[in-house]
């Protein structure tokens, strides 16, 4: 008889930690006893509590959690790329947002995280010529997180938007990896031109809250956009923008200001 081969065993630091995580939140916390198993313990694998929870928070009159529950879990399925991501923007969230202590507090609590997430469905959805099911999917991101973000929008990976308050991306928007953003940020189009017409956000860039970057325009890698700030031109790389509208005031700070999270403008 040929020799069998030895089974191969995924490893998962990632969801290993999580879970090592729920089991201290519930003796820590009896209470949430019944949040935590069901929405991580019961799971053998980060994607399907990403599914869950996807199904859990979109769930409505109009469409179950079972029937959403199924489409995240045939996405997860499909794409592997979906579940890369989510742990990339969870170790984004744990490393930039000082608030963030643990990994299961973004998957539970942070509706940046969750919303980023169900984007990513949307996402596959639109690619996979689901149209309609896609904008169901927008619609209840942006009912139920205050979120709006078009699923033709491409983000990368690592992306962190903290507090998540009236978000808007538009249909065109492409944000690079490892981006960082605040509440009340607008990458948006001007004018009522189709096509493409909305901005093209480089990797390793911070936007400050209320920001509103309009048009096809470029922000190079790298920048900063102060708090405020309403962009209406190209943006060079590893360089600070602040203003209404924005101008060019200094560099970047450091060499990546999307990871440390740094807003104060210095005087160069």
């Amino acid at each position: 008889m040929p020799e069998s081969k030895p089974k191969v065993t995924s490893v998962d630091p990632v969801w290993r930690r999580v879970r090592e995580e729920a089991v201290e939140a519930i003796r820590a916390e009896p209470l949430l006893g019944g949040l935590v198993h069901s929405g991580l313990l019961h799971h053998p694998t980060m994607e399907r509590a990403l599914a869950y929870r996807f199904s859990l928070k979109l769930a409505s009159g109009e469409m179950s959690e079972q029937i959403l529950r199924e489409i995240a879990d045939e996405a997860f399925d499909s794409d592997p790329h979906l579940g890369a991501a989510a742990r990339s923007d969870l170790m984004a969230v744990f490393e930039r947002d000082p608030a963030c202590h643990r990994f299961l507090q973004p998957i539970l609590f942070f509706k940046g995280y969750q919303a980023v997430q169900s984007y990513r469905v949307g996402h596959w959805l639109w690619n996979s010529g689901r149209r309609d099911l896609a904008y169901f999917v927008q619609m209840r991101v942006s009912e139920a997180f205050g979120v709006d973000i078009h699923p033709a929008a491409r983000l990368g990976k690592g992306i962190m938007i903290d507090h998540a308050h009236s978000i808007v991306i538009g249909e065109t928007a492409v944000v690079g990896d490892n981006v960082s953003m605040l509440h009340s940020v607008t990458l948006g189009g001007t004018g009522k031109s189709d096509g493409d017409r909305h901005p093209k956000i480089g990797d390793g860039v911070l936007i400050g809250a209320g920001a509103k970057v309009l048009g096809n325009i470029h922000v190079g890698q790298c920048s900063r956009i102060a708090a405020g700030s309403v962009v209406l031109e190209d943006v060079p790389k590893n360089t600070t923008v602040a203003g209404v509208p924005a101008r060019v005031v200094g560099k970047a700070g450091c060499a990546q200001p999307a990871l440390s999270m740094d807003q104060i403008l210095k005087a160069e």
